[in-house]
């Protein structure tokens, strides 16, 4: 699946940057978003099979919800949880007691790797970009908007300037893996824009040998990139207002998405034959960049 949160790593997992007492409830909330992330995309699974297990992981969320909400600041007693997911919901229920985390985000979690399991399976496109945006929202933003509540930041600006930075990964992420998505039927290349330069996904995959056609595929990567690079650029105050350590994490990777869309570019956009990546030689203008940001 493609959400900012599981093997894509955009989430900061407790790294050392991390406040330490923030940690074990990130770490949680990962594990949380990791776990449906294998149920709906590792294996041999049908959807439907896929489905089923994501609706009993999300009835695991509703009473880890309920056990929190019936503990009024103490600590919970914990629900005879699915054996499969007690590891993960028996630390979630008492993080969402301890720092009063909100169910909305992570429900939204959930509703994104339904939507992916079921698009995957339908072979269903998104229309246009607006509609991709509307994916991002419950795909990438929850994870910046639970970061945010433990950060004790949820002023509507930073809120947007969150979202912003979270869709934007999700987006340069998409572009980075056309080359993985295309051949495993994952489809994120709006219809319209695709229109709107002649192009059709069989254009795509396989990839077209046409230098017109290449072009034009070029031309949509690059059209792509840049509304993901502006929507970046429009949260990147946003570290700046965070303290400590964990504003210099999100500067780290704000940086990292912007280094990424840059190594896209250096392939003249042409990503869906060469996968980019960040390496270790990445890590000095990653450090740099974020010094530099304020």
């Amino acid at each position: 699946m493609k959400t900012g949160v599981a093997h894509a790593e955009n989430f900061p997992v407790a790294s050392w940057l991390c406040p330490p007492a923030l940690r074990a409830p990130i770490a949680a909330i990962y594990w949380f978003a990791r776990t449906a992330d294998d149920l709906a995309d590792e294996g041999t699974a049908s959807p439907e099979t896929r489905l089923a297990e994501l609706q009993a992981y999300r009835a695991q969320l509703e009473l880890a919800v309920q056990a929190a909400a019936s503990a009024a600041g103490n600590t919970p007693s914990l629900p005879d949880f699915d054996p499969r997911w007690a590891n993960v919901f028996g630390p979630l229920t008492h993080h969402l007691v301890a720092h009063a985390l909100p169910a909305p985000p992570l429900r939204d979690l959930l509703s994104a790797f339904e939507t992916d399991v079921r698009r995957t399976a339908s072979g269903e496109r998104y229309q246009d970009h607006h509609e991709l945006l509307g994916y991002c929202r419950l795909s990438a933003n929850p994870v910046g908007r639970l970061l945010l509540h433990l950060y004790g930041m949820n002023q509507p600006q930073h809120l947007a300037e969150s979202d912003a930075i979270c869709t934007a990964l999700q987006l340069i992420n998409f572009w980075q893996d056309l080359g993985v998505d295309l051949p495993r039927h994952r489809h994120y290349l709006p219809q319209a824009e695709m229109q709107a330069k002649g192009l059709t996904d069989s254009d795509f995959f396989p990839p077209s040998t046409d230098p017109d056609t290449q072009r034009r595929m070029a031309a949509l990567v690059a059209q792509l990139l840049a509304q993901a690079r502006a929507l970046m650029h429009e949260g990147a105050r946003l570290p700046l207002a965070i303290p400590g350590r964990a504003g210099w994490e999100l500067r780290l990777v704000v940086q990292g998405g912007l280094r990424m869309a840059e190594k896209i570019e250096r392939l003249q956009h042409r990503s869906w034959v060469q996968r980019p990546t960040l390496g270790l030689a990445d890590a000095p203008v990653l450090l740099w960049r974020a010094w530099r940001m304020g």
